[in-house]
């Protein structure tokens, strides 16, 4: 009998530690030092330069400035803007401040765990909000999925800047690291909003890591095909999605977050991933790569948990498009994942790959886009071999501290 109760005890334990593997990881709290929950209470220094029109030669920024964006303001000509880690950087609201580094040209943003980059609002403390400037967007030579290769961005007009694709796997758009976004994503028309980050066509050599984007007005994170890892990437109260993923991206996204509100949402279906291979499937090449985004150690979850809101699924997946998750953890959704109605035709389903994963206060786990239970689905999905914890611990018992008025720690306790 001691014997017995021995194992058992052993084994309790091993899973119990197996699932604090779960989520974002570390041995120390990854968030402390560059982050901040709170932009709206820090005071920034007024600009000292503007920044506009073209960079079409070296060009650094240097920290003992603090920088305003106005309009649109192109890297380009190969040309490669350096920014010194502390260094601020302001965006005009009423001309729509938006730096894009164009095809060809490099951003090497390198911030420093206590002394990040920082994007950010040009208004007062009291007027902030989402919205408030453009964003940073990234072009490269990547491949995407349509005819042609290559595709022009509809939040820039300018024909001599606004394309992106290629054939470069490897392409190198520079290195953003140690970065934060706050308060980007205004609309240029009625139906379309700049995000935080957007990468387009960003290749494998461009470097991704320490960033966050917090109170993006739409998107936190777009990209439009290419092969870009994000590490160690946060979105926090993004307005739309956290990440938005097409025209066939090959992505990893490892240890990484989304922390959702269910108020601070639009009414357009926001979830933490939304994954497609096309908007138009006239515009899709058959030939060329499917969307496939692979997760390992991500966590995601929305904040209150509280069905009352706009947020309902954790992650939309669309046909046509691929995922695969490992060690991850989705905490307080209606749905963990909702697909569209191909994806649940015949055996379609079994392509998506989720293991060793925690599932924790979600009211169902694989629905269909009216959030309905798919029975087939989640009893497949819930087979010994695929590892998936389903749990009801709530927040407040999940994370060492989920309060971001205090240091937040969204590891598992």
């Amino acid at each position: 009998m001691k014997s017995k109760i021995v194992a058992f005890l052993l084994v309790t334990f091993s899973v119990a530690n197996a699932q604090k593997n779960h989520g974002i990881v570390g041995e120390s709290n990854w968030f402390n030092g560059w982050t901040n929950f709170r932009p709206k209470t820090i005071e920034y220094g007024p600009a000292t330069q503007i920044l506009v029109g073209d960079i079409k030669e070296n060009t650094t920024l240097s920290k003992k400035n603090v920088y305003l964006i106005m309009g649109t303001v192109h890297v380009t000509n190969n040309a490669v803007l350096t920014i010194e880690a502390g260094t601020v950087i302001r965006g005009d609201y009423d001309s729509n401040g938006t730096l894009t580094i164009t095809k060809g040209s490099k951003i090497m943003a390198e911030g420093t765990e206590t002394d990040p980059i920082i994007f950010t609002s040009n208004k007062s403390t009291a007027d902030r909000k989402p919205g408030d400037w453009g964003g940073l967007i990234l072009m490269g030579d990547a491949p995407i999925n349509r005819f042609g290769g290559v595709a022009s961005s509809f939040y820039d007009p300018n024909p001599l800047y606004n394309t992106f694709g290629g054939n470069n796997d490897n392409g190198d758009s520079g290195v953003v690291r140690y970065v934060r976004i706050e308060f980007a994503g205004k609309k240029i028309d009625p139906k379309i909003s700049l995000n935080g980050l957007t990468l387009a066509a960003v290749g494998s050599k461009t470097k991704v890591d320490f960033v966050q984007v917090s109170f993006a007005n739409d998107d936190s994170f777009e990209a439009f095909g290419g092969t870009v890892v994000l590490n160690n990437v946060i979105s926090y109260r993004a307005f739309d999605d956290d990440f938005d993923f097409s025209m066939g991206i090959q992505c990893t996204v490892n240890n990484s977050i989304a922390v959702r509100n269910p108020f601070i949402s639009d009414n357009t279906r926001s979830r933490c991933f939304e994954i497609d291979s096309y908007d138009k499937i006239e515009n899709y090449d058959p030939v060329k790569k499917k969307t496939l985004i692979k997760l390992n150690n991500v966590t995601l979850l929305n904040d209150e948990e509280n069905s009352m809101g706009l947020i309902k699924e954790a992650i939309s997946l669309k046909t046509d498009s691929f995922l695969e998750m490992d060690k991850c953890l989705v905490a307080g959704f209606s749905s963990f994942i909702a697909l569209d109605d191909k994806y649940l035709e015949g055996d379609n389903f079994k392509k998506i790959k989720v293991v060793n994963s925690t599932i924790d206060s979600c009211a169902e786990l694989f629905t269909n886009e009216a959030l309905q239970k798919v029975e087939g689905v989640n009893n497949w999905f819930m087979k010994n071999d695929k590892l998936l914890n389903v749990t009801s611990l709530g927040l407040n018992n999940l994370f060492i501290n989920k309060d971001v008025k205090k240091k937040p720690d969204f590891r598992l306790k």
